[in-house]
């Protein structure tokens, strides 16, 4: 396969989840990739991943949250491609949850540092590589969070609404540049974030995930990956300022997590009050 021949791509977040498998499926279309983490050992071994599919990758510790690292990994991609075409905005965490009376201000802030500014500087950084090499695409991580309201993870929420809106404003002010920009909102993936933190690990969340949904199943890694795939690829070359919604017709379908069964089931995927980390900090079963 070829629909990324020529590229070069960075994906933060790519360790595991969701960047992992768009990674890995990036490298086996053609791309060279930089894997862009804070989780040094699944860095490497998603770097390895790629290049055992068929492309050149390396890895760069970063976080997200910070602008120098943020550079950083622009420079490299440049430094060892010679270009840069694609960044995708991967990175994320669960971050402060519980009752908004409870969240404070310290977690609150570094909810958004990763979510938000992460997405801010990703977009910031890629664009003057990105108008040398003629144009670009701008992916990033949003949620179904950011379309609808759930109790308990209101920071998420509110970040996620951001990026959506984020995407949407640098979208318009791009396009001149032939750089689209786009989001994609997930919807219950069974990724290390979401098992991490359940008794019974990747089989139990598998179950509870997939009764979110009409589709009935849960939602995978490499759901995510063909639509940032989708996004990357000339193929959706008049297509920007998108929120493209994959969740197995769950927003389609209503408000779940606020029903008596739903919320339930969001209790088993987080805690109830503190701050998620990332999902290399998780509670294994």
């Amino acid at each position: 396969m070829s629909r990324l021949n020529g590229k070069v791509a960075i994906i933060t977040g790519a360790a595991s989840g969701m960047g992992r498998a768009t990674a890995i499926r990036f490298a086996g279309e053609g791309a060279k990739i930089v894997i862009a983490d804070l989780n040094k050992d699944g860095g490497e071994s998603a770097a390895r991943d790629c290049r055992e599919n068929g492309s050149e990758a390396v890895f760069i510790r970063t976080d997200v949250s910070a602008e120098a690292d943020i550079k950083a990994a622009v420079d490299r991609a440049v430094k060892e491609f010679g270009r840069l075409d694609i960044i995708y905005n991967n990175a994320g965490l669960g971050g402060a949850v519980g009752p908004i009376e409870s969240i404070t201000v310290e977690n609150w802030d570094k909810t958004m540092a990763i979510l938000l500014r992460g997405v801010f500087l990703g977009i910031k950084h890629s664009i003057p590589a990105m108008r040398k090499a003629g144009g670009g695409s701008i992916i990033s991580t949003a949620s179904i969070a950011g379309i609808q309201g759930y109790a308990g993870i209101h920071p998420y929420s509110a970040a996620k609404a951001a990026v959506i809106n984020l995407t949407r404003s640098a979208a318009t002010e791009l396009a001149k540049d032939k750089i689209r920009v786009n989001c994609i909102c997930p919807g219950g993936i069974n990724t290390p974030l979401v098992y991490g933190n359940v008794k019974g690990g990747e089989n139990a969340a598998a179950g509870f995930l997939s009764k979110m949904q009409p589709m009935t199943r849960e939602g995978r890694p490499d759901d995510i990956a063909n639509m940032a795939l989708f996004l990357a690829s000339d193929e959706s070359e008049w297509i920007t300022g998108a929120a493209m919604v994959v969740d197995g017709g769950y927003t389609a379908a209503g408000n779940f997590f606020n029903s008596r069964e739903g919320a339930g089931l969001q209790g088993d995927a987080l805690p109830s009050d503190g701050f998620a980390g990332p999902s290399f900090e998780t509670r294994k079963s």
